[in-house]
């Protein structure tokens, strides 16, 4: 029986992160960057008023110290305005947030400095120079990076690339995962099923779970075990994914068939490793691409536990990401355990915060059956238990890992 940490190596050894693409900024979020983008103009693009105000020389309202200054409002400039206006010594120009100020004015004084007078402002206190106004390339100096090689894309990232005036961006993009369900006792989810019949539900979690790790997902649905067809469905597949997912058929006389179906196209080695739950599954990599293809368990709870630690940290390698793993955190379990010996567990657990000191508590949920889907909806996180362990009581600490950042 191979190992869980074996097994893994073996997938992300196969990890191919696609080309780099040029996508609209709209399309990047969620991306890592795949160049340096370096600003072609500073930003701001000019001086203009941080508040709404009066753009003043500074030296001009320092008297208002002791007492007000009056200053005569010789116009007025919006935010947007595009004509060029010059200040002249002891005057004051009313200006609105985001207005670019005209020569020779180096401050603005906040409307509630002022009696905000249209013709002859007061000004009850002075103002330093610089002060309230957005210096030119205050934020971002012509010639600096604005956005760096492999940093992650995201609603900041994709407002600084728009503020420096990029439409498109160099990342790398998602990968491209294929979902198969295959089982000749399966229905979609739009039918009633008949005596024997379940619904596909691989195919829709999968394909769930493959889009939260960040792939581009194609769920194909249900096939039939026939080899000829599956073959050739997968066949097309590989030719359009860099990782394609085939749940059900990976044991017994199905397994066989499917196995047979798709040895011609690459190497498949399915096999068990120790993992509970999930311990039959199939790996390998198909088609003249080598393209990596996983055979996971018919169980809807093994298939999402076995994608969860093997097919999830290979999407994120994919992407480009530096550390592909699930945070995972030391967490006093809250009710007694039972393992499998010899078999790393993933039990499902509800990750909580103790309000007194702020540690981690987690509380295992229904038992380790593999058809027990409704617990695994529950769940936040994985309590993983060493393969040597077969009892955790109460007030012990374990290992957990996240299945959502919301805990």
């Amino acid at each position: 029986m191979r190992s869980v940490d074996e097994q893994l190596a073996r997938v992300l050894t196969a990890a191919v992160r696609p080309a780099p693409v040029r996508v609209a900024i709209s399309e990047a979020q969620g991306l890592l960057c795949a160049e340096e983008v370096v600003a072609e103009q500073a930003l701001p693009g000019f001086d203009q008023a941080a508040v709404d105000g009066y753009a003043v020389r500074s030296v001009d309202v320092q008297a208002a110290a002791d007492e007000s200054t009056v200053l005569p409002v010789v116009g007025e400039i919006p935010v947007g305005s595009r004509q060029p206006r010059r200040l002249q010594p002891g005057q004051a120009v009313r200006v609105d947030t985001g207005a670019p100020l005209p020569t020779l004015a180096d401050a603005v004084v906040p409307l509630d400095y002022t009696d905000e007078h249209p013709a002859k402002v007061t000004v009850r206190r002075p103002v330093p120079s610089a002060a309230f106004v957005r210096r030119t390339g205050e934020d971002v100096q012509t010639g600096d990076v604005a956005v760096r090689r492999g940093a992650p894309i995201g609603s900041a990232q994709v407002g600084l690339l728009a503020a420096v005036g990029r439409d498109k961006v160099l990342v790398h993009p998602r990968p491209r995962v294929s979902v198969i369900s295959v089982g000749e006792e399966l229905v979609d989810v739009d039918r009633t099923p008949g005596q024997g019949q379940v619904y596909d539900v691989n195919s829709y979690a999968l394909s769930a779970a493959a889009r939260d790790a960040g792939a581009e997902v194609t769920r194909v649905g249900i096939m039939s075990s026939d080899p000829r067809r599956l073959r050739e469905v997968v066949e097309g597949r590989l030719l359009l994914s860099e990782i394609v997912v085939v749940a059900g058929g990976v044991g017994g006389a199905a397994g066989a068939e499917v196995r047979a179906a798709l040895s011609d196209l690459g190497e498949l080695d399915v096999t068990r490793v120790a993992m509970q739950p999930g311990s039959v599954q199939g790996f390998g990599r198909l088609g003249p691409d080598e393209i990596p293809t996983f055979m996971l368990p018919s169980n809807p709870v093994s298939a999402l536990v076995v994608f969860e630690v093997l097919v999830r940290p290979l999407i994120r390698a994919a992407l480009g990401k530096p550390n592909p793993h699930r945070r995972t955190v030391t967490a006093e379990l809250l009710s007694p355990i039972t393992s499998t010996e010899g078999r790393r567990g993933f039990l499902r657990g509800q990750l909580l915060r103790d309000p007194k000191n702020g540690s981690y508590l987690v509380q295992p949920l229904g038992t380790s059956g593999s058809h027990l889907l409704a617990s695994l909806a529950e769940a936040n996180c994985l309590v993983v238990v060493d393969e040597e362990v077969t009892e955790i009581g109460a007030g012990e600490e374990v290992q957990v890992r996240f299945l959502s950042q919301r805990a």
